[in-house]
């Protein structure tokens, strides 16, 4: 194709756009330009057929103009290429308030009308439409879920690209054209997520075609990616694997051909791509086709105000022009020749529709990238072909049977699941370089690691195509897993449990996410968000103190309770019985807390299903309370607080057979709250019928203490719940020290349940000297031998 360098920027000097589609696309610009300048300020007189005035304008002006036109420049030329390739294409807005140009995007194409039949294709729509933009009870300034056509809301920035990938995988067919803002690009999650082209198969999965929208500033700074040289920006492009397409300018007409140009080639070079592999098997990784728009902040929009430069700076980003009031008077002028200036007389008629020819312009059904049901994925899912989870069953003849990991058992369920949707391909299970690490090694007997650049002799497990995705960058596979649930598939999120914080801020936005469509009655519901957690705080023996946090917990529980489920698998039983659950469920993000270490099997899988059905109950077989009021609850939640618990619970028969105990045990977490902050949360009398009114409770669990006790602050027996969990201490040591560190070992919930039972007298105060002297000798064991003493490696539960 015949190239010039314009300061430095090749621009496309071939012409595709005949002069009447030239003119028609134009006109459609110019009309999504002036919708979104309609959404930023007026609440009346949407065709401005009487001179504007204040009353026509919103009291309180709010939104981003900067990005948007720009946006609606590349939404326009996306809708010819659809229509004239026939392409199933869903559209990414990552700049974070490019809200306006995607609503008049769905509006213009009629798709926003037909979920919201109020919202009419004529003046009094176009009135509602304006209207309710960043207005109470009405729709926010960013691509958000009301949106149709969006499953990203941009709001927070960095996720675009993965959230892209993650909605290609296993979508041959699908092309995300995905817009990154240049201030977005500065994130690091979006700087890692250029890589995720290393991990894309042609012939498997769909195409990303990513839009580097430049236009020079964030909030009231440069960007970086807008100051460096052509050399150096094509320089980076091209060492991330792309093949950049540079579309360069302000003038109109010379912009319009040279984007139809752009994407043109963008779209002839995919298919090139696609047709070596799959027709010519050819196996070297592509060089996917990029575009690197650069466009003036605020295009098209008031060029001074008040004598200082708009368009083209940061002054630009937010509302540019402010008309009030309060506000100089020829601000309302300004505001009313740049609307004019869009002519809207030549775009709608004298009702408000748009123009049959413009219209004509949008693809048909579900061609339109706001009707494409990959954007509203729930649509499209289908249900997972599971395994019998009582399959793999761990064989528990008797309580307390030693056992080879829970997380190691579950990863042949998994396995299996993989297996068995094989055809399908909707499962994936994602991973940052932890899979083989957190046990779940069986997987590979059935596939590999989807990897798509250099795979050498020693390499294991690495394929172009497999249903294990792998990167050292949590951000990039929670991101990934996002957009494939969100285009209506499966998967999990493995992790270690200290990392996961990594993501805090996607979760919030993805159970953001989930809240908001279930109040939209046209989203359907999604798959389930999966996190399991292992590696855990307790078990970081040669990892130390960096790798020890069980916090995510306390982060997830602050969303709404519709959402979010915390489950903590006491063994491997229990653990296969809620993986089966988690993967049938809709529309929850479910964390999973299990470990990956050899240990102790409580309960047979008829157990394990009743008591994880339940979510919370009294282990009957290691009470002995059953006549009778019980003097003490010993209370636990995780594998090693259950562990250690039953440890306690022996010492306290053996040397108080008089206590009657009863043991609680709690997998589902969200059982604590109240049934009326929860759904399943237990009502008053359930709880007291387990806990007691009256009576003390030692809680042993996995994550901080004070978490249980925000949980039950309003239960009748609160003031006799004591808690012990992770206090922030231990660093390299055994496995048992780390539980003594933080006071939450036998020994120690042994010695506070007899600080709370006077009744016990002086049998009481001898087993408590007795045990701190069993503290003593611990840690002198463990300085000398630098393991645990025999008696701790080697303890059995008694029936």
């Amino acid at each position: 194709m015949e190239q010039n360098d314009v300061a430095g920027i090749d621009t496309y000097k071939k012409e595709p756009l005949s002069p009447e589609l030239l003119r028609n696309i134009h006109a459609y610009w110019r009309a999504a330009n002036y919708l979104s300048v309609g959404q930023l300020y007026l609440r009346d007189n949407p065709l401005l057929k009487e001179p504007l005035k204040l009353e026509h304008i919103k009291n309180m002006l709010l939104g981003h103009w900067g990005t948007t036109p720009g946006q609606n420049f590349i939404y326009t030329h996306l809708n010819r290429v659809i229509k004239e390739h026939d392409l199933d294409m869903i559209y990414i807005s990552g700049p974070g308030h490019g809200g306006p140009a995607v609503v008049a995007g769905t509006y213009l194409e009629s798709t926003y009308s037909e979920v919201y039949p109020m919202i009419t294709q004529d003046e009094e729509g176009l009135k509602r439409l304006f209207t309710q933009f960043s207005y109470p009870g009405g729709i926010s300034s960013h691509a958000s879920p009301q949106t149709p056509g969006s499953i990203h809301e941009g709001g927070e920035l960095g996720y675009s690209i993965s959230h892209a990938f993650g909605a290609v995988f296993d979508n041959p067919e699908l092309v995300v054209a995905c817009v990154v803002g240049d201030g977005e690009a500065e994130t690091a999650p979006l700087a890692t997520a250029w890589h995720s082209n290393k991990f894309l198969n042609p012939v498997t999965d769909g195409t990303v075609l990513p839009i580097l929208h430049l236009n020079g500033y964030k909030i009231s700074n440069p960007t970086i990616l807008a100051r460096i040289s052509h050399e150096e920006l094509d320089q980076l492009f091209r060492g991330y694997g792309w093949t950049p397409i540079y579309v360069e300018g302000s003038e109109p007409e010379a912009m319009h051909q040279a984007m139809a140009a752009a994407l043109d080639e963008a779209i002839a070079q995919i298919k090139k791509i696609k047709y070596e592999a799959h027709d010519l098997h050819e196996g070297t990784r592509p060089r996917w086709p990029m575009i690197i728009l650069k466009s003036p902040k605020g295009w098209t929009g008031p060029k001074q105000v008040d004598g200082k430069q708009v368009e083209g700076t940061f002054r630009s980003h937010q509302i540019p022009l402010s008309v009030s009031a309060s506000a100089p008077e020829d601000h309302l002028i300004q505001l009313e020749n740049w609307m004019k200036s869009y002519k809207p007389e030549e775009l709608f008629d004298e009702d408000g529709r748009l123009k049959p020819e413009l219209a004509e312009l949008a693809p048909k059904g579900e061609r339109r990238m706001g009707a494409n049901p990959h954007a509203n994925g729930g649509i499209l899912m289908r249900d997972l072909r599971l395994p019998q989870f009582r399959d793999y069953a761990v064989d528990v003849a008797v309580h307390g049977v030693d056992g080879e990991g829970d997380v190691h058992v579950t990863g042949r369920f998994l396995r299996d699941v993989i297996k068995f949707n094989a055809d399908s391909r909707n499962f994936r299970i994602f991973g940052p370089d932890e899979t083989i690490s957190n046990r779940l090694e069986a997987v590979f007997e059935v596939t590999n690691r989807q990897w798509n650049t250099l795979i050498q002799d020693n390499d294991e497990f690495l394929a172009p195509t497999g249903r294990v995705m792998e990167m050292l960058s949590e951000h990039q596979c929670e991101g990934w897993l996002e957009g494939y649930l969100l285009t209506g598939r499966h998967g999990v999120f493995n992790c270690y449990e200290a990392f996961i914080h990594i993501i805090d801020s996607m979760f919030n936005q993805h159970a953001k996410w989930l809240k908001m469509t279930l109040e939209i009655p046209w989203r359907r519901k999604i798959a389930s968000l999966n996190i399991l957690l292992t590696s855990t705080v307790w078990r970081q023996d040669h990892n130390g103190f960096t790798h020890q946090d069980p916090g995510f917990i306390d982060h997830v529980i602050n969303k709404k309770s519709e959402i979010v489920r915390v489950y903590l698998a006491p063994d491997a039983n229990c653990l296969l019985s809620i993986m089966d659950h988690c993967l049938r469920s809709r529309h929850y993000v479910n964390v999973i807390i299990a470990g990956k270490h050899p240990a102790p099997q409580w309960l047979s899988m008829d157990e394990a299903v009743e008591h994880c059905t339940r979510g919370i109950g009294i282990w009957g077989w290691a009470s002995n309370d059953q006549d009778c009021e019980p003097d003490l609850v010993m209370a636990c939640s995780g594998d090693v607080p259950t562990l250690e618990t039953l440890a306690a619970v022996s010492i306290l028969k053996e040397h108080l057979p008089d206590l009657k105990i009863r043991v609680v045990n709690v997998v589902d977490l969200l059982k604590l709250e109240r049934q009326t902050e929860h759904p399943h949360g237990l009502n008053d009398k359930d709880f007291d019928s387990l806990f007691t009114k009256d009576k003390p409770v030692i809680f042993a669990f996995h994550g901080y203490p004070w978490l249980i006790h925000r949980l039950t602050y309003n239960r009748t027996n609160n003031s006799n719940i004591h808690v012990r969990g992770y206090k922030e201490e231990g660093t390299i040591t055994t496995a048992f020290d780390m539980t003594v560190l933080n006071e939450m070992d036998r020994f120690h919930l042994v010695m506070d349940a007899i600080d709370r039972l006077p009744q016990t007298g002086s049998k009481g105060t001898y087993l408590k000297q007795k045990l701190q002297d069993k503290l003593t000798e611990h840690k002198q064991y463990i300085d000398i031998n630098g393991e645990d003493m025999p008696e701790i490696r080697n303890w059995k539960w008694v029936n």
